[in-house]
């Protein structure tokens, strides 16, 4: 994701197509222990890390390039190309929370990686950098990815980072479910988290099963019934059964459901979409329709579009375990070899030693999930699952964009305007002094207020219908990039008055007052 990166308890509804039946065989939930030799967990540690390494730099070139369509232009490839993944998230932010493991143990609280990620240097964007911002704001996790604070909580920013604790929970998926409630929590919510839940629980069954459908079903069963996550894995997997051959009439019926209430400002009335749910559906369809095949399930992931770097590299992890790396072809990982020691960027792990470091995790996994551990292998008690807590959270249905420049909002004092400079930055009004104020009448259940946050940000009180409700501030730390200057959600849908004062303070780490407004994202309900 390099490049830009309470529905309350309902039940969505089934697809007409057929409702999924678990079928929770000895393929889904062994019910005795399970064994792995100790050189064929190594061997699949490798498999899943290289996947990652391979699907991240396969898909980079394509990423957010497919909005709403699928990518089908050319996509090159050659071992070297794998040397993209030393600089990549994908990897580094999810070593960050390894390292807390690593240090602390597997108890390390949620907390405790937020006290991580808060000090960590590298860029962010999307929930990441909502958590990062909320951390250095005093708003400790778990609430620094609660939709109150966050409103990318469902983007797919934990769904990345969850891999490494897939592959250190072999035939443990309720211990990877323990583990990415804890971290998942520092900057997601609700399907944000299950995300990673659904990802880790096909990394764990995929250390002892062939069957691919198999694998998706076990990610499935980490689910809890009445998300919108379980939903949308259930319609992929019916899809497949009734069209087996034809990866695009998935995609096209996928898309045709779900893709139209991405809560983060930038996908609102727009073809991009970061959302959690639909880019695990692609996960899901390139595995699925990969069959197996390691290239086929990379082109397919990919091909879905959107956030596709991302998504193969979760389904080239999975397949990665599921095939272990001397399986996998020189074509795909021929290049790992000159990287193998090279440290992955802002971090102290090499794919060597993170492999390392990843099966001494599996093993401090396994006694804690009362199995053994000797020279020859593991084994592993087996793990009844119980899916999470159920969370839904969605700002709702977006259904108008309003832009600076629209004669709905009124401009009081000295605001300046900001000229158009992309798409991405269509221009704004700027207010340096106290005193300002922006004033816009709007009909909805949700709205968002989208400008820009940075290091000479300033502060401003927000009043909704009368009453100050909030206080902006629009400052936040280096190398975070978020644009979500304040939302609020589970308003009536009525009209509202909504009025933004510039006030002449600022957040002590501020070198300025500067609030810069571009647009409002009204939303209605679902």
């Amino acid at each position: 994701m390099i490049a830009r990166r309470f529905m309350l308890f309902g039940v969505w509804p089934k697809l007409a197509w057929g409702v999924v039946t678990l079928g929770l065989a000895a393929s889904v939930e062994a019910q005795g222990p399970r064994e792995l030799d100790m050189s064929v967990l190594e061997d699949k540690i490798k498999g899943g890390l290289a996947g990652q390494m391979v699907g991240v730099s396969y898909g980079a070139p394509t990423e957010f390039r497919a909005l709403g369509t699928t990518y089908d232009a050319e996509i090159k490839w050659q071992p070297d190309n794998v040397k993209n993944s030393i600089g990549q998230d994908d990897l580094y932010v999810e070593m960050t929370f390894a390292e807390v493991m690593d240090r602390i143990g597997l108890e390390a609280t949620t907390e405790q990686y937020g006290e991580a990620f808060r000090d960590s240097k590298y860029m962010l964007w999307h929930a990441n950098a909502g958590a990062r911002r909320n951390l250095n704001n005093g708003i400790a996790a778990p609430m620094s990815g609660h939709p109150k604070y966050n409103m990318h909580a469902n983007d797919i920013d934990f769904q990345i980072e969850a891999d490494f604790i897939g592959l250190m929970t072999p035939g443990m998926p309720q211990r990877a479910i323990e583990l990415c409630d804890r971290v998942g929590h520092v900057m997601n919510y609700g399907d944000g988290v299950y995300g990673g839940m659904f990802v880790c629980g096909m990394y764990s069954e995929a250390y002892f099963e062939t069957d691919v459908p198999s694998v998706v079903k076990a990610g499935l069963a980490c689910l809890p019934p009445g998300s919108g996550y379980r939903a949308i894995i259930e319609d992929v997997i019916a899809l497949h059964e009734k069209y087996p051959e034809d990866w695009k009439q998935c995609w096209r019926r996928i898309n045709e459901k779900w893709d139209k209430n991405d809560s983060c400002p930038d996908g609102s009335l727009s073809p991009f979409n970061i959302d959690a749910r639909l880019n695990g559906a692609y996960i899901a369809i390139g595995l699925l329709y990969g069959e197996g095949d390691f290239g086929k399930t990379l082109e397919i992931s990919t091909r879905c579009g959107q956030d596709s770097d991302c998504n193969p590299a979760s389904a080239a992890g999975v397949l990665g375990v599921m095939l272990g790396f001397e399986a996998l072809d020189e074509k795909w990982i021929g290049g790992i070899a000159d990287i193998q020691k090279t440290n992955f960027r802002f971090t102290n792990y090499s794919f060597e030693t993170f492999a390392a470091s990843t099966q001494k995790r599996v093993l401090e996994a396994v006694r804690l999930s009362g199995g053994t551990v000797d020279e020859d292998g593991i084994t592993i008690p087996h793990q009844e699952i119980t899916p999470p807590k159920l969370e839904q959270w969605s700002m709702g249905i977006p259904k108008r964009s309003i832009l600076f420049t629209d004669p709905d909002w009124t401009w009081t004092g000295k605001w300046e305007e900001e000229p158009y400079r992309s798409s991405w930055n269509p221009g704004a009004k700027l207010s340096d002094t106290g005193g300002n104020e922006a004033a816009l009448e709007f009909t909805g259940s949700a709205i968002a207020i989208v400008g820009r946050l940075a290091q000479s940000g300033g502060m401003a009180d927000v009043y909704l219908d009368g009453k100050k409700v909030d206080t902006i501030n629009a400052y936040i730390v280096e190398s975070t990039s978020d644009n979500n200057l304040w939302h609020i959600y589970d308003l009536e849908d009525v009209p509202h008055s909504l009025r933004i004062v510039t006030l002449d303070k600022a957040d002590p780490r501020s070198t300025g007052k500067s609030i810069v407004l571009r647009r409002a994202v009204v939303f209605g309900p679902e």
